[in-house]
């Protein structure tokens, strides 16, 4: 009988629990629950005879990784996975996946509400702005900036997407105005929402070159990576123009100096928070149990994120 261990420092919701292992047990699977640990060792110690794990935002780290004799699969419930250890991962040829779409309009929703909030002066006195007619700009046009796009043209915003690795005959079947450059969505939109992950490529590439192109009064808003911005760069550009705001679900490792100087053009959620909805939590917890049962009946590894 196949072991698989839900290993969640911040632990999934009840139902959602319940249904995980409502989905093992019709499998012929067991199910090892590990919830609220603060103790590593205790990951180490759970991981070591198990088929299969599902994290949230715990570490499989090369260190979990080696720990685990049995381990054949690891699913991150989320969109993310940046805190699997790929190479560790491949070289035990342990296939390792995510839940793509799960969190999706989760994470749109938090991204158009922390919008509005920063158009409306962080809900402070004063003379707000609205979205109709502004220019959303969404850099990556994945399953979230899809959701993102759908919002933001409810509100009669005007969107400009940012995707070169998608067809832009495919991007414009969306209402969407394809634009051919970074610099050409910065420097046109009032509204950026980054959606791109954070990999060699793109860390810090949000850099000084594109938010010094950003039109008056601009907003920045990012529910992807923190480590995509370059923060001297944002720092910079803060310092330079008192017009420009940044909203984020993952404070900047200068989080206490940019409350101190910029608390009214400054803001990040106290915690990621993007995925934490009811909905959300109970979908990526099924989908992720779902995948570990298929990919050990079937083979089917559709949702693998790495290569051996």
């Amino acid at each position: 009988m196949p072991t698989i261990l839900l290993a969640t420092e911040k632990p999934f919701a009840a139902a959602a629990v319940n249904g995980i292992k409502k989905i093992f047990d019709e499998a012929g699977f067991e199910t090892v629950l590990l919830e609220k640990y603060t103790d590593k060792n205790d990951l180490l110690k759970a991981v070591a005879d198990v088929d299969g794990m599902i994290i949230r935002s715990d570490k499989a780290s090369a260190e979990v990784i080696a720990a685990a004799q049995n381990l054949k699969i690891v699913v991150r419930a989320g969109a993310g996975y940046d805190n699997i250890d790929l190479p560790a991962c491949n070289e035990k040829k342990i296939v390792a996946m995510n839940t793509p779409g799960q969190n999706s309009n989760a994470v749109a929703e938090l991204g158009m509400g922390m919008m509005i909030y920063a158009a409306r002066n962080f809900f402070n006195p004063g003379t707000g702005s609205e979205l109709a007619g502004k220019k959303m700009g969404l850099f990556a046009f994945g399953n979230v900036g899809r959701k993102v796009a759908k919002l933001a043209k409810g509100l009669g915003m005007i969107v400009y997407v940012y995707a070169p690795t998608k067809e832009k005959t495919w991007l414009e079947g969306f209402g969407t105005i394809v634009v051919s450059s970074p610099e050409e969505l910065f420097s046109t939109c009032n509204y950026i929402s980054l959606h791109i992950p954070a990999n060699e490529k793109t860390k810090k590439s949000i850099n000084y070159d594109l938010l010094s192109k950003l039109p008056k009064g601009a907003v920045i808003v990012n529910t992807a990576r923190k480590e995509i911005v370059c923060e001297d760069s944002l720092k910079r550009v803060f310092e330079e123009r008192s017009d420009i705001k940044y909203v984020t679900d993952i404070a900047c490792d200068s989080h206490a100096e940019m409350m101190e100087k910029y608390a009214s053009r400054y803001f990040a959620t106290p915690k990621k928070m993007g995925a934490e909805t009811s909905e959300a939590n109970i979908n990526a917890g099924l989908a992720a149990a779902k995948q570990i049962v298929d990919f050990l009946k079937n083979g089917n590894t559709q949702f693998q994120v790495n290569k051996f």
